[in-house]
């Protein structure tokens, strides 16, 4: 066999190689990593609980909705969860701030801020 020939063929194998290796890292396609754990959110209003799964990624965690779709963890993961799902209308059935910080409880919890009357 001429070198050209071993050199296309090594070249050739370390490609399917390549492949193989791609393929079987298919959680990590995309920079999305594998799921790390799983959060519960429950409703503030009655509304119940539900639970999602975490990744991480290059630019911060996300946690899966019921729908399936991934979201970004704002405040926390399970903060996320539960104003993009159980508390979605809880802001007086309005929409206002949906999908921003404005409706999550920060680190020290829900915070409510009222001068006595």
């Amino acid at each position: 066999m001429s070198q050209t020939r071993m050199f296309l063929l090594s070249l050739l194998a370390l490609a399917g190689l390549a492949l193989a290796v791609q393929s079987a890292a298919a959680g990590t396609r995309y920079g999305h990593g594998p799921i790390i754990g799983y959060v519960t959110a429950d409703s503030h209003y009655g509304n119940g609980s539900v639970k999602g799964a975490v990744r991480n990624t290059p630019v911060g965690r996300q946690v899966r909705l019921p729908s399936g779709d991934w979201t970004y963890c704002r405040t926390s993961c399970s903060e996320t969860l539960r104003v993009q799902t159980v508390d979605i209308f809880g802001n007086g059935d309005s929409m206002v701030g949906y999908g921003t910080m404005q409706n999550e409880c920060g680190v020290f919890g829900c915070l409510i801020w009222s001068w006595p009357h």
